[in-house]
């Protein structure tokens, strides 16, 4: 951005050197021995190597967070994009003052390149054995360049300017050689190294090399020279400072504070002598292109992707066709005119052709692969543009002005247009089209043609904008293809495969002649360049020429191609135009677009996004949408970028979708799960709102002005229900004489309700609590999606598979909007004219820390499933303190117990093929599974990240799992293998237990711990386990020995747990159920349950204590008492006096007094067993009824 200033010190340039330095955000010039400034440019994003051109009274500098090159007066004014495409670090730039040449290293391409000053010729000059090239300096004079390298090998190079005879000048004591510059009156170069702290000379062959300056140099970055001193930036100190040249003495600090100084020169004449000669001459040495300085004399050089000709040209020239399969060229520049496949990949039908002279692109439709790709002519950097939503693309122009891509569809029946990488994509022309062919443009005049070869045919024009559109030219048409345009003479040329013509006439369809009219079978693509007209016919097979004002001359250039379709000449003398989108996008948010007079140009949006009524600003929109044979939610912007999955589990059918645009909130309905659910737009903190009483719901709506939702439910008794946003205030409003009830509209305005039945096969209405119903259209075959827009309501039709609208208020006027659109699904409309209501959840999230709903006159705040809302009401737990954990073969779900829901929520774990047992680790919070599938046992967080596999091998069937929280070790049984096994739980020191007297081991659990059972009794460090085939339950010490049968015979055991270790006064978090049932439903039918507690955190200064506490009263159970929560299944029988009891699931203590014991468990043995631990241990009475009491009722220690 130029900034004024006074221009007294740009006067002084001519006396007084001037330092131009560039502090990343802006571009600086300081006198050196004064206080005073110029700010020259600001508002810049990260301006690192800068340079000028002293006669042009020009400023280049690089900016590496845009990678791009720019250019400015030395005033500050007419910025301009030098080069703008294929950099990634240029962070040293160089001028030739003397050829007019721009040179600049790349660090992150690896490549030094040079270009004309405006950007074009481009070409790379040095990429072999380059590393991390930094600063570059040019001697014009002498034909030289000079340049740093801080890559693996630090090392300071010469080359002739021409890239030829390249030298090593220093590659020793170098670390982070960083600026560079030339003496060019003391014939030496300078230059810092920021790890060396050091500042060197040396002649400019390298010889006579010397430090100048060894101290005080914190982080030197660039370095100038101007008579006998020396300048240089240094990131460390924020400072521009000088030195003597010769002894690095008189040392001062110029200008501190900056805010990061980085390139540095000192913009006088004497930098840059006028006396130097051109070696390239008045005419570009004779060059084509680019004319290279070298040591004596001067080099013709070619552009990247261009081959050098004969007689100091390029390849510059040459015809393009598409022959299907294949693209060629036939290059002018030779006299047997032969063609080349340019060697591109995967071309299967391209049949539209075009190019970009800026940067050698060219582009290419395919009707195969419905896609639009583009890559340089030398088949370099191929690419796919656009590829989604195309059907038949057949016309492709580029606009070479503004960077912008048009193109024909013949299928969809559009003309589009994007940039030209193919992002901000808009439709410009859908309305009155039928297979639309060819298109061309016209930058000069801002208009855009195209030919229709429908029912009608037709040559159309219309503004680049799409703006006064008007048919040109409609008789006497029949298969009108490739179309030409004549810039010179104002004349708009096509060919006609029908009545096998070429005409012309004026822009605007005047003055209509015939060109050619016999001897073209089938004419298809056309092209025009000076004074030939060129052409493709699928008949002859051939490539054709003529006089393009006599049609004279004709001339066959190639034949026997099979398969020919479109032709364009390739050159590089495009019309040079006035660009009014130059200048900030011609103040665009988003694409700027060409328009006839007096416009010139015009703002346009993305599809999707509409243009504000500023008519330049853009209104960013994402659309969301689910897939049930994904199972998953996922959200894109309008141009099909950033697409991202938001809900990718849990999910089984999902039919309806609705968004809170206002509240930032998604909901949807689940016809597999029988929910209804809600989360952020993003997918987080996900919530079930309703899941009781719901039979396969369809489609949802949202009324966010008065929180409420609506939804349809097509199960065995279909009815359309509401309630609040919330999920609360539930309503059925409308429940007989319903069928399939599909589709669902609520019109704000009308108060009413709208809805589609594909059973009733009627589009009905009501008001907003049901009543009034009333038919509005009937017939309709079968609806399924329904959407309002102004005073229509539009719907889609499974069976007509169309889009259909009618009036919303009688029903009336019904038509058909689009047919012939199978797999037609939901609508939704999308009125950004209409602005967005308010509601309290779309300020500050009402409040809440989590969720914030609407509710009618209110809102409420709400937490994801399972997790507790605090007594504030308006935050949450940051996750449920209890919770059983369970699976269902191929996923694991969670419910949590501090809610009253009990709602299963599913656990993200990737992966997941058929887990039979699963165990949580607390200390950790992992998840441990065994997937018989994969024969393997894994871990994961609970929130899907960290999964890991920790056996892999020599696993059969393991259907059984246990962690033992404490050692740190797991034990699992293999029933296909016999064996019961211990390890680590990182997987290591793996070791067989038992492996004798076993058939079907199962459940495992694990005592880590000593407990008491019976007031006299201690059970310490114990496994057991069942088998299922001997009938039995057994136990073992942890090593596997000291085995006994406690229980024989049982009826085919499964589960199998143990007593929980017992709560403790303030636990960090409470005991954890993780099960593992044989079917999904955990509540029915459970398999595995295995009580997990956390342990208490005791001081290791706490002595051995025992207390005693009487209670003197019975306690009644509670699921809220979480720490006791592993008695959620022990409800009938009462729990007997027995070790283990089935089908309780759990192991239950004798009746004893009531005591609290805290007891010292140590251990220092190797694996298995414990290490150093404390524990404490409870042990309760037991009523006629189990309860027991709350912690909170215990005194603490």
């Amino acid at each position: 951005v130029p900034v004024s200033r006074s221009a007294s010190l740009h006067l002084s340039f001519c006396t007084l050197p001037v330092l131009l330095f560039a502090n990343r955000i802006d571009i600086r010039q300081v006198l050196p021995h004064r206080s005073e400034y110029t700010l020259l440019l600001n508002n810049l994003e990260n301006a690192i190597a800068l340079d000028f051109h002293h006669s042009h009274e020009l400023v280049f500098w690089s900016d590496v967070t845009l990678d791009r090159i720019m250019k400015a007066n030395l005033n500050g004014s007419n910025v301009e994009e030098v080069v703008s495409t294929g950099l990634e670090s240029p962070g040293g730039l160089a001028i030739d003052w003397i050829h007019d040449k721009l040179y600049w290293t790349d660090s992150g391409t690896s490549r030094i390149e040079v270009a004309n000053l405006d950007g074009t010729h481009r070409k790379v000059l040095l990429w072999k054995s380059m590393e991390k090239p930094r600063a570059i300096a040019l001697h014009p004079i002498e034909g030289y360049i000079y340049w740093t390298d801080w890559g693996t090998t630090p090392r300071i190079e010469y080359s002739n300017m021409d890239g030829s005879n390249r030298r090593i000048i220093a590659d020793t004591h170098l670390f982070w050689p960083n600026g560079l510059t030339i003496d060019y009156a003391g014939h030496r170069m300078y230059w810092v190294d920021a790890k060396h702290h050091v500042i060197e000379r040396a002649d400019l062959d390298g010889r006579n090399r010397k430090a100048v300056i060894s101290q005080g140099l914190p982080h030197p970055f660039a370095i100038t020279v101007f008579e006998d001193s020396l300048y240089w930036t240094d990131w460390h100190t924020k400072s521009i400072n000088s030195a003597n040249k010769f002894t690095g003495k008189n040392q001062e600090i110029i200008r501190n504070k900056l805010h990061f100084p980085m390139d540095i020169h000192t913009l006088h004449p004497q930098r840059q002598p006028a006396g130097g000669r051109s070696r390239c001459g008045a005419n570009n040495g004779g060059c084509s292109h680019l004319c290279l300085p070298s040591n004596k004399t001067y080099m013709c050089a070619c552009p990247t992707g261009f081959k050098k000709g004969l007689h100091k040209t390029c390849l510059d020239k040459f015809l393009l066709f598409a022959r299907r399969t294949d693209i060629r060229r036939i290059s002018f520049d030779t006299e047997d005119m032969s063609d080349d496949v340019i060697p591109l990949a995967d071309v299967r039908n391209a049949v539209a052709l075009d190019w970009d002279s800026k940067e050698g692109y060219v582009y290419w439709t395919d009707v195969t692969t419905d896609s639009i790709n583009r890559a340089l002519w030398n088949a370099t950097k191929q690419e796919v543009v656009v590829d989604t939503s195309l059907e038949s693309p057949a016309g492709l122009a580029i606009d070479w002005v503004t960077d912008k891509l048009y193109w024909t569809d013949a299928g969809t029946d559009r003309i589009e247009v994007s940039n030209a990488d193919g992002t901000m994509r808009t439709v410009l022309i859908w309305e009155n089209l039928d297979r639309p062919r060819d298109i061309v443009v016209d930058p000069i005049g801002g208009l855009m043609y195209w030919t229709d070869w429908g029912a009608n045919p037709k040559i159309e024009r219309a503004g680049m904008d799409a703006s006064d559109r008007l048919v040109i030219i409609s008789s006497n048409l029949t298969w009108p293809n490739g179309l030409a345009i004549d810039y010179e003479t104002q004349r708009l040329y096509w060919a006609d495969a029908g009545t096998k013509v070429i005409e012309f006439g004026n822009f605007d369809g005047t003055d209509r002649q015939v060109l050619i009219g016999s001897q073209l079978p089938h004419p298809f693509g056309l092209t025009l360049h000076e004074d030939r007209l060129y052409w493709t016919d699928w008949q002859s097979k051939s490539i054709q020429s003529a006089d393009k004002l006599t049609g004279l001359g004709r001339r066959t250039l190639a034949e026997n191609l099979e398969n020919l379709m479109d032709i364009h000449m390739f050159h590089r003398h495009r019309e040079t135009v006035s660009n009014p989108c130059a200048v900030s996008n011609g103040g665009c948010s988003h694409l700027c677009l060409l328009a006839p007079s007096p416009l010139t140009s015009s703002c346009a949006c993305p599809t999707g996004i509409n243009l504000q009524t500023d008519g330049k600003t853009c209104t960013p929109g994402k659309v969301y949408w689910s897939d049930s044979t994904l199972k998953k939610v996922s959200r894109a912007n309008m141009d099909g970028s950033e697409h991202e999955e938001i809900i990718a589990t849990g999910l089984m059918t999902t039919d309806g979708l609705a968004v809170d645009a206002i509240g930032r909130k998604i909901y949807w309905t689940d016809t597999g799960t029988n929910r209804i659910e809600v989360a952020n737009l993003d997918g987080s903190m996900r919530r079930v709102l309703i899941w009781q009483n719901l039979d396969s719901p369809r489609a949802i709506a949202l009324y966010n002005e008065k929180g409420y939702m609506y939804w349809t439910d097509w199960g065995e008794n279909a009815k359309l229900e509401r309630a609040a946003m919330d999920g609360t205030d539930r309503a059925v409003l409308i429940s007989n004489n319903l069928g399939w009830p599909n589709g669902l509209a609520i019109d704000k305005a009308g108060a009413q309700l709208l809805w589609a039945d594909a059973h009733t096969e009627r589009i009905e209405a009501s008001d907003l609590n049901g009543l009034n119903r009333r038919t509005l259209v009937s017939p309709v075959q079968h609806p399924y999606g329904m959407t309002l827009l102004g005073p229509h309501i539009y719907w889609t039709d499974w069976q007509s598979r169309s889009i259909q609208r009618a009036d919303k208020a009688s029903g009336a006027n019904a038509i058909t909007v689009v047919s012939n659109l199978p797999g037609l699904m939901d609508i939704q409309a999308v009125d950004r004219a209409t602005p967005l209501a308010f509601n309290r959840c779309g300020r500050m999230n009402g409040g809440c820390t989590h969720l914030c709903l609407p509710r009618p006159n209110s809102t409420s705040c709400a937490c994801p499933t399972g997790v507790l809302l605090k007594g504030d009401g308006r935050s949450c737990d940051d996750s449920p303190e209890t919770y059983l954990l369970f699976s269902n073969r191929v996923s694991v779900r969670r419910i949590s117990l501090d809610t009253n829901d009990h709602t299963d929520v599913h656990v993200p774990v990737p992966e997941l093929h058929n887990v039979i047992s699963l165990d949580y680790d607390s200390v950790d919070g992992k998840l441990y599974y065994t997937d018989v599938t994969l024969d393997v046992i894994r871990r994961s967080n609970l929130d899907g990240t960290g999964m890991e596999t920790v056996i892999s091998q020599g696993l059969k069937t393991t259907d059984g799992l246990a962690v033992d929280w404490v050692a740190r070790n797991m034990y699992w049984t293999d029933t296909g293998r016999n064996t019961i096994e211990v390890a680590r739980l990182d997987g290591t020191c793996r070791k067989v237990l038992v492996n004798n007297s076993l058939d079907e081991p199962r459940a495992i659990a694990v005592f880590p711990t000593c407990v008491d059972i019976d007031g006299v009794s201690v059970l310490c460090r114990r496994i057991f386990w069942v088998d299922a085939h001997l009938d039995r339950i057994e136990s073992s010490d942890l090593n596997g020995k000291l085995r006994q049968i406690l229980v024989s015979p049982v009826s085919h055991p499964f589960a199998l747990t143990q007593v929980p270790h017992p709560p403790h006064p303030s636990p960090r978090r409470g005991t954890t159920l993780s099960c593992a049932p044989s079917r999904p439903s955990l509540l029915h039918s459970s398999s595995h349950c295995v009580v997990t507690p956390l342990c208490c955190d005791v001081p290791t200064s706490t002595p051995l204590l025992r207390a005693h506490y009487n209670v003197n009263h019975s306690f009644s159970f509670s699921i809220s008492d979480l720490h006791f929560s592993s008695l959620l299944f022990v409800s009938n029988p009462p729990p007997s006096p027995t070790l283990f009891s089935f089908p309780l699931f759990l192991l239950v203590p004798h009746p004893s007094p009531p005591r609290l014991l805290v007891r010292l468990c140590s251990s220092s043995f190797p694996l298995p067993f414990l290490p150093l631990c404390v524990c404490l241990s409870l042990s309760l009475p037991f009523s006629s009824s189990p309860g027991v009491p709350s912690p909170s009722r215990f005194p603490p220690l």
